[in-house]
């Protein structure tokens, strides 16, 4: 359940919520692009399962308004429909949702908003995706839904990779940090903790916590719990829905933890790509927010926390690189053609996230220059769906 937002929460948009509207904003498009083609009547469906009101006081647009312009354009542009689907508990918080969503709606925008928990309309959302590709995203301010009930939903329900079921959910770091705390304490509140041993899946998340507040952990084992906690429930959803799934820490100011993880999850090798080139393009505008802001608090500031801190995208890319085609480089060593999207992981490594789609390009293009691969890199398709060669002997 949702445990709601303080009363400045939709004044304007915060540091996390502009990368994290940012990727919804690049993604989703590109979602409802590659299904809603091959849908059988070129429908997606789409649920914002903690909707808000979704819009700010300053007119900015939040998820939901986000999803209904992306579903107007589809309308309008592409002939495809993106049927949306909005939830909200609290009564004031929908009020301004339901009225966001009619006013789409008398454009023609099929959309549909709802007073309650995301749990109380999933099952029929799902029946209205029965031959459509669906996208859910879970962004709740407090715990997300049970993983059994997600799992139920994605391998039982949606086991299929097509239509395809895609996931994009908020995994809140202040909450393991609270739970957490209830571990270390002989007055925890044993039915919070039982709480979120249902969003985990079980109890073993507690074994993290237990061992930071054993005698002679060492000092920031706690907060390097919160981190193990959120890697491991990763690699369980992956494990129990056999899907892809990446986890991706979204933070207040650089070099801060993180205050929640967006966890993605795919069965497609074209979705873990793209969103890897989303993922990177809304940490660039989470730094541009950053440096204005910086700018209209203190205009005569001589440097910004941004030219300090950020990580010069150039030189991450000239890094980038060489790194992409030693991987690629391994992968042809089999002597077989290497296609990019299917092997979207391997190629990136550790620079998955971080440089966008044309760095897979470069790096073909490098390996060609050290005569590895008899493929240019010049032209031809999209970057994902280039065939490299092994070079010649």
């Amino acid at each position: 359940m949702s445990t709601g937002t303080g009363g400045d929460y939709w004044k304007d948009k915060g540091l996390p919520s502009v990368f994290k509207h940012e990727l919804l904003k690049r993604y989703l498009p590109q979602f409802g692009g590659m299904t809603g083609a091959h849908s059988h009547d070129k429908r997606v469906v789409y649920l914002d399962g903690y909707a808000g009101e979704g819009r700010y006081e300053n007119g900015d647009p939040a998820s939901a308004e986000i999803a209904l312009r992306v579903s107007s354009h589809f309308r309008a542009k592409r002939g495809l429909t993106l049927e949306c689907f909005f939830t909200e508990p609290q009564q004031k918080s929908f009020e301004k949702l339901h009225k966001v969503v009619e006013h789409y709606r008398a454009g023609g925008v099929p959309a549909h908003a709802h007073r309650g928990e995301a749990d109380s309309v999933l099952d029929s959302v799902i029946q209205q995706a029965v031959r459509a590709p669906l996208f859910l995203f879970l962004d709740p301010c407090g715990l997300v839904l049970p993983q059994d009930r997600l799992v139920d939903v994605l391998a039982q329900q949606r086991p299929q990779k097509k239509p395809a079921t895609e996931l994009l959910m908020n995994f809140s770091m202040m909450a393991v940090w609270r739970l957490g705390g209830h571990v270390r304490s002989p007055k925890g509140n044993e039915k919070s903790l039982q709480r979120f041993d249902d969003v985990c899946g079980g109890t073993w998340w507690r074994e993290y916590f237990a061992e930071a507040a054993a005698p002679g952990a060492r000092d920031g084992a706690a907060e390097d719990a919160i981190e193990a906690v959120a890697a491991e429930y990763a690699r369980r959803l992956e494990r129990r829905t056999g899907m892809f799934v990446q986890s991706v820490p979204v933070s207040h100011a650089p070099h801060k933890r993180a205050v929640y993880r967006l966890v993605f999850a795919t069965r497609s090798q074209y979705g873990l790509w793209v969103f890897g080139d989303t993922v990177a393009r809304a940490r660039d505008a989470w730094w541009q927010t950053l440096e204005l802001q910086e700018e209209q608090n203190d205009p005569d500031a001589l440097f910004s926390t941004v030219s300090i801190l950020r990580p010069d995208p150039e030189v991450v890319a000239k890094a980038a690189v060489p790194a992409m085609a030693a991987n690629l480089e391994q992968m042809l060593r089999a002597g077989r053609p290497v296609k990019l999207v299917d092997h979207t992981l391997e190629l990136f490594g550790a620079y998955y996230g971080q440089v966008t789609d044309p760095a897979a390009r470069k790096a073909v293009k490098y390996l060609h220059g050290e005569g590895k691969t008899s493929t240019t890199g010049v032209g031809g398709a999209k970057t994902r769906e280039l065939i490299v060669h092994p070079g010649r002997p």
